[in-house]
């Protein structure tokens, strides 16, 4: 044996077992090897498939902040440490099967060390904690996932395939050493079902990118999820004037009321009111602040609304900031919708809000007068709140009236749609555009996903990322179905010719060692006869 296959089997089986000596090997150590060589595969498996549901899930992390928030009253970034753990995971695991395969290829034992297999259980353990969460709490976030495989499902098509072409050969040799005919059977059958599907699977492959380059829909325009809370504090003046820089087309808040009816911009409400964003707890320590008529606009105005985004820098984005934009930002105050209607009236910007407030009723009617007294053009209003609808459209007419839901939406023959962009299909989306109606889509934060609702025709999305996404200049891919086709095909016919070449190889190399050991049984009698 040559000192670099030395090496390499003392590493390997270092690595696997945790021994150097090679083990002892029975029929019983065989099958309890080969078990725990098809759960280490398995692992893997899950393992990769749960770090894709977390990346395509990137683009929500603020919600899963937002829920440990909820819970725990502690704002980090919860995500980035299921993201780092995760990441681990798949690592490990892929290290792992990889070891698995070194020792099969040197042929030697798989004898996997009892600390792999307690790291293995507490990787299904992650997961399985992992996929219950979101099925229970955030099961949304499997339209996410079923959306996702539009803008990858191609690519996974072509790894899959490259995969499968690369372990045929082990697989090949498996049915050929294999003693039991039945085995053999198995093995063959999994690996041909396996093959088929995934040869046959772009015929249920559907993505709105793919399409001819001169259908491609125009942008959608950007439109500031609170400003641009990557660069700035949410939902502050300097958040907002960040995301004119960007291009935006129209402001994205929240509106709540003041004890003396003053409307303000603030996103939080019910238990966690104020408590994220600003001082308040520090600022009034004795009063009950579980709502927005707990204080005065004078009261609210006393309170730091950045210093919050400096410390814990949310999205990992404040070493973008210069010196001065820092200090600028721990210095933010809470802005009045007045406030924000004379910035958005000056460079003719539009705006959409929420209404948290408990009484929403009184505060439409307060946050329609704060409009007409600023002054501002009733078309740049984007109305989105659904309480005294009628009262709003017969006071102010000119306001465009935004819905969150299709059927209301066609009920009041509205032509402005505002969705969570997992809540409408691609072709949904399509249909709608071909009808004339504004799709905008929130939040969208993520290139991947921008980029297939640029493909679908999405009038418009909210963003924090509005930085990123207005420096994208077409999508990130877009082909047509023929030329798609051509592709897979020719990658499916490739595979299976080289799987062809690889079996035909393989079954030479058994027939030679049929002989060998039939060649080896025979000289033994002959040399025994010519002694007779």
């Amino acid at each position: 044996m040559s000192n670099c296959k030395s090496f390499c089997v003392v590493c390997t089986r270092t690595l696997y077992s945790c021994h150097w000596a090679k083990p002892q090997e029975t029929t019983r150590s065989k099958q309890k090897a080969c078990l725990w060589f098809t759960i280490v595969a398995v692992v893997t498996a899950l393992a990769i498939t749960w770090m894709y549901i977390c990346l395509v899930s990137y683009n929500d992390q603020e919600d899963v902040n937002w829920k440990f928030f909820t819970a725990l009253k502690l704002w980090i970034n919860w995500f980035m440490v299921l993201i780092i753990l995760s990441a681990l995971l798949s690592a490990y695991c892929v290290f792992l099967l990889c070891f698995a395969l070194i020792q099969v290829a040197l042929k030697e034992p798989l004898d996997l060390h009892w600390s792999h297999k307690i790291l293995l259980f507490g990787g299904i353990l992650l997961i399985a904690a992992g996929v219950t969460g979101i099925s229970f709490m955030w099961q949304q976030e499997w339209l996410t996932v079923q959306l996702s495989l539009e803008a990858t499902a191609p690519f996974l098509q072509f790894g899959a395939v490259g995969a499968l072409t690369l372990m045929s050969k082990l697989v090949f040799q498996a049915i050929f050493t294999t003693g039991k005919k039945f085995s053999r059977y198995i093995i063959g059958t999994a690996f041909a079902v396996v093959s088929i599907a995934i040869f046959l699977s772009p015929l249920g492959i559907r993505s709105p990118c793919f399409i001819e380059k001169q259908h491609l829909p125009a942008k959608p325009k950007l439109i500031g999820h609170r400003g641009a809370p990557m660069l700035a504090p949410e939902n502050t003046i300097m958040s907002f004037n960040r995301s004119i820089s960007c291009g935006v087309t129209a402001f994205e808040t929240d509106i709540q009321l003041s004890k003396d009816d003053i409307p303000f911009l603030m996103h939080d409400h019910h238990s966690n009111f104020l408590l994220r964003t600003t001082d308040a707890t520090y600022k009034f320590p004795n009063k009950n602040l579980k709502r927005s008529t707990s204080l005065t606009w004078a009261e609210y105005q006393s309170l730091n609304a950045g210093e919050w985004f400096v410390q814990t820098d949310p999205f990992r984005t404040v070493s973008q900031l210069s010196e001065d934009e820092k200090v600028l930002a721990k210095n933010q105050t809470i802005p009045s919708l007045l406030q924000l209607l004379n910035l958005a009236q000056q460079h003719n910007i539009s705006v959409m809000f929420d209404l948290y407030s408990p009484n929403e009723e009184n505060d439409t009617v307060k946050t329609v007068e704060t409009i007409e007294l600023s002054g501002i053009n009733h078309s740049l209003i984007l109305w989105l709140p659904p309480t005294k609808r009628d009262y709003v459209r017969a006071r102010a007419p000119r306001f465009t009236q935004v819905y969150n839901n299709i059927d209301e939406m066609k009920g009041k023959k509205g032509n402005h749609l505002n969705l969570k962009y997992s809540k409408i299909s691609t072709t949904e989306i399509r249909e709608l555009r071909k009808s004339k109606t504004e799709v905008n889509l929130w939040v969208v934060n993520e290139r991947w996903l921008f980029s297939l609702l640029w493909c679908a025709g999405a009038s418009s999305v909210t963003t924090n990322s509005c930085h990123i996404l207005k420096d994208i200049e077409s999508p990130d891919w877009i082909i047509s179905y023929r030329l798609y086709k051509t592709i897979w095909l020719s990658v499916d016919i490739a595979s299976v010719l080289i799987m062809a070449g690889l079996f035909v190889y393989q079954w030479y190399e058994n027939q030679k060692k049929l002989i060998e050991l039939e060649r080896e049984r025979t000289v033994p009698l002959l040399t025994n006869k010519q002694i007779v």
